[in-house]
């Protein structure tokens, strides 16, 4: 009986994980669907040098985020006053970035707001995500899945508001994106408050360190399928509004179908959270994948006009995305369960392997975006516009078909 009232009172903290994840996530791929756009349109900024910065600071995190997981790690039993100052740095740095006009060169300014929102963003991922095992080993069988669904689905509906919120924003006010940023700050600061009973519910262990948890062959393959598997999403987002656009022809749609797309992926989530229950993670998270596929195949047939077929490729691709961020963060999460009980380097090296591959979208999609010249909101060329397509769709699909045949050679333990 204890035990139950115990397992009943976790589980109704788990609305703050949710929001929480709602705020990282906010601070995720939006910024890569927002930023580079609003900085060439804004400030003339090309692709290329946005490409470059982008780039550089992936480089950064290669080195930063193993040791903002030992720091993470470090910090463990004063989390949340470490948390805290890490919501005020990413608050901060994301008004910085949207609502403060650059005081110096706009692509410096670009470089400095997004350093303080990524590492802010790393280390409340990092800490968020290494909390969270303690809190799922907690609750009674199928934490792990439990509490990624609710943690998921909470980080898609984060998602999906931020990615349209500009442009409801922009009915009522000329400088939208800050009050996107504003909104974003006053989202921080509920996330702190709920969250704020949480950070001392678990004390971990010391963590066992980078070496030990990689020589797990588990973990390495997890990490390499999610490397893969992440490219795809960084491809779509960071070309998203390119592709509405000029590809379809459809300038003034990009909200409603990136709310249809996020939607999918929020209402899919939990769906297949009690699917993995039943059926196990691999063979459902399989099917999602090559539901992704298929979607991203047809999407390259697409041209001007076709908005009502991107719809459908939007709900697909949007529903298979939310079995990625549900169910590989949840098979990881229990394996760090079992070798690493702290969690914290292991989420360090996962935080490390999905922006690897924002850093292939950065650094090889824009600049050869923009040597082919294509230009945003203006007249191109029909080879510009095939390129944005092949980059758009093509290479996600290849890659997920990638992502399909590594994790169908992998044996998934369970949860």
């Amino acid at each position: 009986m204890q035990n139950a009232v115990q397992d009943n009172a976790r589980v109704s903290a788990l609305g703050g994980y949710a929001v929480f994840a709602a705020l990282l996530s906010a601070a995720g791929l939006p910024i890569y669907i927002h930023a580079p756009k609003f900085y060439v349109d804004e400030f003339g900024v090309s692709l290329g040098a946005l490409g470059a910065v982008l780039f550089a600071l992936r480089l950064l995190d290669v080195v930063q985020d193993p040791l903002l997981g030992k720091l993470a790690a470090m910090t463990a039993s004063a989390r949340g006053f470490a948390v805290a100052l890490g919501v005020l740095i990413l608050c901060g740095g994301m008004i910085g970035l949207f609502a403060i006009e650059p005081m110096f060169s706009p692509v410096l300014w670009f470089a400095i707001m997004l350093t303080l929102v990524f590492s802010a963003f790393s280390f409340l991922t990092i800490s968020f995500y290494a909390q969270g095992v303690g809190k799922a080993d907690g609750m009674a069988k199928g934490g792990h899945l439990r509490l990624a669904r609710w943690r998921e689905t909470g980080a898609l509906l984060g998602v999906c508001l931020a990615s349209i919120a500009p442009f409801l924003f922009i009915s009522i006010m000329d400088a939208e994106f800050t009050g996107f940023a504003v909104s974003f700050a006053i989202l921080g600061f509920i996330a702190v408050v709920l969250m704020r009973g949480e950070w001392r519910n678990v004390m971990p262990a010391a963590g066992p360190g980078f070496r030990t948890i990689l020589q797990d062959m588990y973990v390495r393959r997890l990490l390499l399928i999610a490397l893969v598997n992440a490219v795809p999403v960084a491809v779509s987002s960071t070309l998203f509004l390119f592709f509405v656009e000029s590809r379809l022809d459809a300038p003034g749609q990009e909200g409603v179908l990136l709310l249809l797309f996020f939607l999918s992926a929020a209402v899919a989530a939990p769906v297949w959270g009690l699917l993995a229950q039943k059926y196990g993670i691999k063979p459902v998270l399989l099917g999602a994948m090559i539901l992704a596929v298929l979607a991203f195949a047809m999407a390259i047939s697409l041209g001007s006009g076709d908005i009502l077929l991107f719809a459908l490729v939007c709900v697909a691709t949007g529903a298979a995305m939310g079995a990625d961020l549900t169910l590989l963060p949840a098979a990881f999460a229990t394996r760090m369960a079992k070798i690493a009980p702290n969690a914290a380097e292991g989420f360090g090296l996962w935080a490390l392997v999905s922006k690897l591959s924002l850093a292939f979208a950065a650094v090889v999609l824009l600049p050869m975006l923009e040597r082919a010249g294509f230009n945003s909101g203006g007249d191109n060329t029909e080879a510009s516009l095939w390129l944005l397509t092949l980059l758009y769709a093509a290479v996600p699909c290849g890659l997920k078909c990638l992502a399909i045949a590594l994790l169908a050679t992998t044996e998934m333990e369970k949860g």
